[in-house]
């Protein structure tokens, strides 16, 4: 079964160009909207009235204008009524379950977290259904669900393959419609965050833009046209097949050399204990490494390198305007950042534009919001694929 909300109203395909545009760059002036929309000013009219007089579009003051000196309705910009309705993004982790309710721009109004007792799917799903009910005393007007799952993902619905929850073929979409009502849309967890900062984050307004996430595993996302670019292999293993250093660290299942093996937080872990009989916290290694141990010094610092090699290959081919770096992972540039930024200007053209990379560091909760960013999504667009 696919997912389909309800579409955001009854709108026309001009009017629903209005409003996701003023969604995700308002406010914007009339005058900004026609321009990016190409319309005329009584085209533009004629498309925003319904959607003002249904009260999904607002007219706010202009930033910095006096009363007094507002003239009508061009100076007055136009914006969403964010909180019209709200949705609810889960992620589910190996032992956690994560949930936020955001508003209809993304912003997260609150959390309430679970631990994953089971990874039965009918049980999984019955925990996400209580969370939804509690969630749901304080905002009643939700609209949607969105689940963002590490593994994956087929139609939006059905889990196909998460080796953290030992799951194949499960139609999680359906379990969780069935017990909430609400619609629902299911995606790979890498996938949901990369659309949340195309919308409405790091990479809003770019056309060429990559997520590279670093953590339990490595995730990766691409943008072109402003658009995330789908591929057959999504977080089928990302980075277990890139080959850094042919010489590199062997990991638990036998690939040597890879950014899997390098840059993980349980590769890390499992080369310090296996060089030094003793099993640290990745922030431990952090530490340690910060503090000059010579073997968790060198283990970050090949991280970096690698990490430095892989943002370099990266901005070499995809040629992105900007790279987020994210996940659980990222306070490894608090320790071995020059060495990430030394590695990436040696494999790149000395005449290259620098790489834009912004480091975001984030928590669950965020990975939470990029789930709900697709409830958000399909109800606006009023389709399962995006």
């Amino acid at each position: 079964m696919t997912a389909v909300a309800a579409s955001w109203l009854p709108l026309s395909t001009g009017e629903r160009s209005v409003a996701i545009e003023v969604l995700v760059h308002g406010p914007l002036s009339r005058t900004e909207l026609a321009r990016r929309l190409d319309l005329s000013a009584g085209s533009l009219t004629r498309l925003t009235k319904p959607l003002i007089e249904s009260g999904l579009l607002i007219e706010v003051p202009e930033a910095g204008t006096p009363a007094e000196v507002r003239q009508g309705r061009p100076s007055q910009p136009l914006d969403v009524v964010a909180e019209s309705r709200s949705f609810i993004g889960f992620k589910i982790t190996e032992d956690m379950v994560y949930g936020v309710v955001t508003t209809l721009r993304s912003e997260i109004v609150a959390r309430h977290d679970r631990p994953l007792a089971s990874h039965d799917p009918a049980e999984v799903a019955d925990l996400l259904a209580e969370m939804t009910t509690e969630l749901a005393r304080g905002y009643p007007s939700l609209a949607g669900i969105g689940i963002g799952v590490g593994g994956f993902v087929q139609e939006r619905a059905v889990v196909g393959e998460s080796p953290f929850l030992h799951w194949r073929d499960v139609p999680l979409g359906e379990l969780v419609e069935d017990r909430t009502g609400l619609p629902v849309v299911v995606e790979n967890d890498v996938a949901a965050l990369v659309e949340a900062e195309t919308w409405f984050g790091a990479g809003r307004g770019l056309d060429r833009f990559v997520v590279l996430t670093i953590g339990a595993g490595i995730g990766y996302g691409l943008v072109l046209g402003g658009r995330r670019v789908p591929y057959a292999e999504e977080d089928r293993g990302f980075g277990r097949h890139w080959i850094i250093d042919p010489n590199g660290p062997l990991t638990p299942d036998g690939h040597r050399g890879s950014a899997v093996s390098l840059l993980t937080i349980p590769n890390i872990r499992y080369q310090v204990h296996a060089a030094t009989g003793r099993d640290h916290t990745y922030e431990e290694i952090l530490a340690l490494a910060a503090a000059g141990d010579p073997m968790p010094a060198r283990v970050i610092d090949e991280a970096g390198r690698a990490l430095g090699v892989l943002v370099a290959q990266i901005a070499n081919f995809a040629m992105p305007q900007k790279i987020m770096l994210a996940g659980e992972g990222v306070g490894l540039m608090d320790v071995a950042g020059k060495t990430v930024e030394d590695t990436i200007r040696a494999h790149r053209h000395p005449l290259a534009s620098p790489v834009g990379l912004e480091t975001r560091v984030s928590d669950f909760h965020d990975w939470a919001r990029g789930a709900a960013v697709l409830a958000i999504q399909v109800l606006v667009l009023g389709v399962a694929e995006v």
